[in-house]
């Protein structure tokens, strides 16, 4: 092989390796967002809405501390929806709206699960 050919060779074997570690890392961190999410609806089913709305209050700060990277590698209207969506399930866990508030928190989950999908390598992605 021609040495003309190793950068390009080497660049690509970069980007490849950061665009599977960049999956990875949002798979894990959005797989622990949405198992704190159905805790949250857990404790909103069984009626513990103070609990419920400390565990969503933990899980939104969670979120917030991973925004900076979050908004380099991902669109930023998936994370602005994702946002508005926790801030719709805290109003109706202050209000105690259960039926509204766990439809939200499914929302939410869904919205997590697609920004995971987004990110991950697959042929539909690179396409």
């Amino acid at each position: 092989m021609k040495r003309a050919y190793l950068p390009p060779i080497l660049l690509l074997s970069v980007m490849l390796a950061l665009s599977l570690w960049n999956g990875s890392r949002i798979t894990r961190d959005t797989e622990r967002w949405r198992s704190q999410l159905e805790h949250v609806d857990t404790l909103a089913q069984a009626k513990q809405w103070p609990e419920s709305i400390a565990a969503l209050e933990d899980s939104h700060r969670d979120w917030q501390g991973r925004q900076t990277y979050l908004h380099i590698v991902t669109e930023h209207a998936v994370l602005d929806d994702a946002e508005a969506m926790y801030h719709r399930a805290a109003a109706f866990a202050r209000e105690r709206e259960t039926a509204e508030f766990r439809a939200e928190i499914q929302h939410l989950r869904h919205q997590l699960t697609l920004m995971a999908e987004m990110e991950r390598f697959s042929i539909k992605n690179v396409l």
